[in-house]
């Protein structure tokens, strides 16, 4: 079992920034793909980012709307996974959530991932 805590949402200006962390604990490993979704209004869970650990080298993925604003990291010693949100827009509103898989790839499909957070909510002002 792994327990998830999203923390650091908040209401920011168009244009600002936010950073959002995510706690892991239980049954976690360095070999574990963790990423970040958010949830909208009305509307689907989308992909913003993961990260994998492999054999010294870290590999991220990005969803085409948050890349080059966005950047995601973790703190292996710390189990903590964090979201460096840029350059805001009211389009980035939503509930995101910190996610853990087993495996090898960094999946885009929610139905992927084996653990969830409970979300914390990003509300961007224009």
């Amino acid at each position: 079992q792994v327990l998830l805590v999203e923390s650091g949402g908040g209401l920011v200006q168009a244009g600002g920034s936010l950073r959002l962390s995510c706690v892991a604990s239980g049954r976690t490993s360095i070999g574990d793909i963790m990423a970040w979704f958010r949830q909208a209004p009305g509307k689907e869970r989308e992909f913003v980012g993961g990260i994998k650990w492999s054999g010294g080298v870290t590999d991220t993925n990005y969803a085409d709307s948050v890349k080059g604003r966005f950047a995601i990291s973790r703190d292996y010693n710390k189990n903590m996974l964090y979201l460096q949100m840029n350059s805001l827009k009211p389009e980035d509103t939503a509930v995101y959530y910190c996610a853990v898989r087993g495996g090898a790839v960094i999946e885009t499909t929610p139905k992927n991932y084996d653990y969830w957070g409970q979300g914390t909510q990003v509300t961007v002002s224009s």
